[in-house]
């Protein structure tokens, strides 16, 4: 399953999808979820979450692949498996990028039309398909090892 996901979101990825929605699609459908509201949901966190710099979007597609795993349902399950995995993404993220932070790994600004230039001169979209090929791997094993 893991090849295969990232191989899947690397397809995404060159195919002119974001990186939320790469990794959200690509790890949804590993799991045999097909669903039309998958990747619009993740639209909006694409870009650092809508081209702010925040969170990066590979990190934030993972994490919504972690819901789709091992989210809940109710009030009356328990959030903790997903807060587990989410943190444990989280620190392996940081471990392996250096940030999960968008404007951090970019170093682009993308409100500004220098920051958009930037990320196309300066190539950062190969860093940022390393991005979401790293959170689809990581993303991945961590569900495949979680009960």
């Amino acid at each position: 399953m893991n090849d295969r996901a990232v191989q899947r979101t690397t397809e995404l990825w060159d195919g002119g999808l974001y990186c939320a929605e790469s990794v959200l699609l690509a790890v949804a459908e590993s799991l045999g979820i097909h669903s039309e509201v998958i990747p619009k949901i993740a639209t909006g966190f694409c870009g650092g979450v809508s081209d702010t710099g925040g969170m990066c979007g590979a990190v934030s597609g993972a994490i919504m692949a972690i819901g789709l795993a091992a989210g809940r349902n109710s009030p009356d399950q328990s959030a903790e498996e997903a807060y587990a995995l989410t943190r444990r993404l989280l620190d392996a993220l940081a471990r392996e990028f250096g940030s999960t932070n968008c404007r951090e790994l970019t170093g682009c600004d993308f409100r500004t039309e220098e920051g958009r230039r930037a990320f196309q001169e300066n190539h950062v979209a190969l860093r940022c398909r390393g991005y979401v090929e790293g959170a689809t791997r990581l993303v991945v094993q961590l569900i495949s090892e979680s009960p």
